[in-house]
C-alpha cells in the first residue's frame, strides 16, 4: 500500500480527524494503529506495518539501552485508531499532546503510514528541509545504491 499527499484538516473538539477519501479508500479494510512519531508528529499505521516494525526490534539485542527505552515508549503509547462511519480517527489527548496537536493539523502520506502534524511545525518543517531537497535526494539515493552494492557483495561470497 503505498500512502501519499499532503492534506490540511481540522481537530474537531472531540479530537476527531477527517481522513481524506483518497486515504480512507486505502486504509477501509485495515486495523489500524496511532504512534508516536518523530519531529513531534503521530504516526498511523497499518497492522502489518506495526507487525514489521516489531519484527525488525524483536531482531535487536533486547538488552540494549536504547532498543528497551525506545520499545517501552513506542509500545506504550500506541493504540488502536478505529476509523468511523464517517472516516473521522479519534486521537487521544495524550498523544494529541504529546504531538501539539490543536485546531488545524497536517496528514501527510510516507509510503507505508500516515503522519500527523500540528500545521505549523508542518510549515516550518517545509521551510527548512524544501530548500535542500536536491541534496537530500543526492545523499538517500547514493546510501541505497551504497547499501544495495554492498548487499550484493555479501550475499556473493
Amino acid at each position: 500500500m503505498l500512502l501519499t499527499g499532503t492534506y490540511r484538516r481540522t481537530l474537531d473538539d472531540k479530537l476527531r480527524l477527517s481522513v481524506p477519501k483518497q486515504l480512507r479508500e486505502l486504509l477501509t479494510d485495515c486495523n489500524l494503529f496511532l504512534t508516536p512519531g518523530t519531529d513531534k508528529a503521530l504516526f498511523v499505521y497499518t497492522g502489518e506495518t506495526l507487525e514489521g516494525i516489531g519484527n525488525m526490534l524483536s531482531n535487536l539485542s533486547p538488552a540494549a539501552k536504547e532498543t528497551r527505552a525506545f520499545s517501552r515508549l513506542f509500545y506504550a503509547q500506541a493504540q488502536p485508531a478505529d476509523m468511523d462511519k464517517q472516516g473521522r480517527l479519534r486521537l487521544t489527548p495524550e498523544l494529541s499532546k504529546l504531538a501539539s496537536l490543536e485546531n488545524e493539523v497536517v496528514i501527510v502520506g510516507v509510503r507505508d503510514r500516515l503522519e500527523i502534524w500540528n500545521a505549523a511545525g508542518w510549515d516550518a518543517f517545509l521551510l527548512e528541509s524544501q530548500p535542500s531537497y536536491d541534496e537530500l535526494a543526492e545523499q538517500v539515493f547514493a546510501n541505497a545504491t551504497s547499501d544495495l552494492k554492498n548487499s550484493g557483495t555479501k550475499s556473493t561470497q
